[in-house]
């Protein structure tokens, strides 16, 4: 039995992560400047996006989810042909349509599955599951690297989708902002006012770049700094201790939106990095990818990670 894992372009990973273990990505549509783009988190794509700045201020950006004809079609022509179950982990629900078009999807396949697989000469029925992540961006990439982790100890679907959305809530998301207007105008946009005119306001008139953390999509500020790197540095602190402490799975994602060499030169990065490889934990450091940009904006970081309740300590 083959099984394949699918998640949408706003989950965060390591573009060899992703080849290795051969997932496949939903994508969602990126609107830049008037101009539409397909965000299926291709390497060099990504990168090119960086290099030219179109995630930067002064270009009008958005995303929209593929629509469900769109993933029907791309469920039928690609996946059901080459897998014989099929788990689909979205972004947060409440922050896309993603999930439910994926959903509604997702009947339509298992209505019409059978038939593709007879013309292409397969035996056997086609099953799938779709997973409201509960999660964004790099915790997102997390809860798949715990899935495939699942999916290799032979748990079926009902025991899979169990299983991660139990995990899902212990994972905590640090989110460091690089310019609170980009967001708030954003949420603007998006009809969600958890990010006040006030703060952001603040943010800009004080240099001040705060700390957002907490489980799932449900986070505050829990620090103010006067700068990104200082920002930063509590957040690798932060988590060099949790990883010294011990986390309930070994693995801490982060994604930035910036360039390689811009993310190597972050402060507090190499000692994260020696905690992680002495007490054998994976680090999925990945650049973030359009999709994820966008939402955040340009130059923002997330680190995820799965620990029991505690406090941020930065």
């Amino acid at each position: 039995m083959k099984v394949g894992l699918i998640v949408d372009s706003a989950c965060d990973l390591p573009h060899d992560f992703i080849r290795e273990h051969g997932i496949f990505i939903l994508p969602l549509t990126a609107k830049i400047d008037g101009q539409t783009f397909v965000d299926d988190h291709d390497e060099e794509t990504t990168a090119d996006f960086y290099r030219q700045g179109l995630l930067g201020k002064g270009h009008h950006a958005e995303t929209e989810a593929f629509s469900v004809e769109q993933i029907r079609d791309l469920f039928m022509e690609q996946v059901v042909p080459n897998y014989d179950v099929a788990i689909c982990e979205t972004v947060d629900r409440t922050r896309s349509q993603i999930y439910d078009n994926a959903t509604d999807a997702m009947h339509m396949v298992m209505a019409g599955a059978r038939e593709v697989r007879e013309k292409a000469g397969l035996r056997g029925n086609f099953s799938m599951r779709v997973i409201d992540s509960g999660q964004l961006f790099a915790a997102q990439g997390l809860l798949v690297a715990y899935t495939i982790g699942l999916m290799n100890d032979g748990l079926d679907k009902n025991q899979l989708r169990y299983e991660v959305e139990k995990f899902s809530t212990k994972l905590w998301t640090c989110v460091v902002p690089r310019d609170l207007h980009y967001i708030r105008e954003r949420a603007r946009r998006r009809g969600d006012k958890s990010v006040s005119g006030v703060v952001a306001f603040l943010g800009k008139a004080l240099s001040i770049t705060p700390i957002i953390w907490g489980q799932g999509v449900v986070a505050k500020p829990v620090a103010k700094t006067r700068s990104m790197d200082a920002a930063v540095e509590k957040v690798m602190n932060y988590a060099t201790r949790r990883v010294e402490e011990g986390l309930l799975t070994p693995i801490v994602s982060i994604s930035c939106g910036m360039s390689w060499e811009e993310i190597e030169a972050l402060p507090g990065l190499d000692r994260l990095r020696q905690a992680c490889d002495d007490r054998g934990v994976r680090l999925l450091l990945s650049q973030m990818g359009i999709t994820s940009s966008i939402y955040l904006g340009p130059g923002s970081i997330c680190l995820s990670l799965a620990a029991e309740d505690h406090a941020f300590d930065g």
